[in-house]
């Protein structure tokens, strides 16, 4: 299985196990009460939308990825959605690492 398959499917357990903060203004507000550890942004999001969130991440260091289209995230997470934000550590971590061996 390729890191990219095996990021989606983490992406899914995330959301199944009720650890994604989904939709920009809940994402944003997340972001700012400390409570993301990683954030997706889809790389064909609205370019005002990805610069808000990238540059409010960057501000709070967060991590971002931009790795997955908006399909992509929607298949892995079963919701049409293009901003996803991971809450928990563990699953971030391991997303960070999944990333790196794309790389």
């Amino acid at each position: 299985m390729t890191p990219e398959q095996q990021l989606l499917n983490l992406l899914g357990l995330a959301q199944r196990a009720g650890q994604l903060v989904t939709g920009e203004p809940m994402v944003l507000a997340a972001i700012k009460a400390g409570n993301i550890r990683f954030l997706w942004v889809a790389n064909d999001m609205g370019a005002s939308s990805k610069k808000k969130l990238t540059d409010k991440a960057s501000f709070y260091h967060v991590p971002v990825s931009t790795a997955f289209n908006v399909a992509e995230l929607s298949q892995a997470t079963g919701r049409q959605r293009s901003a996803l934000g991971v809450s928990n550590a563990g699953f971030a971590k391991k997303m960070q690492t999944l990333l790196d061996k794309m790389k």
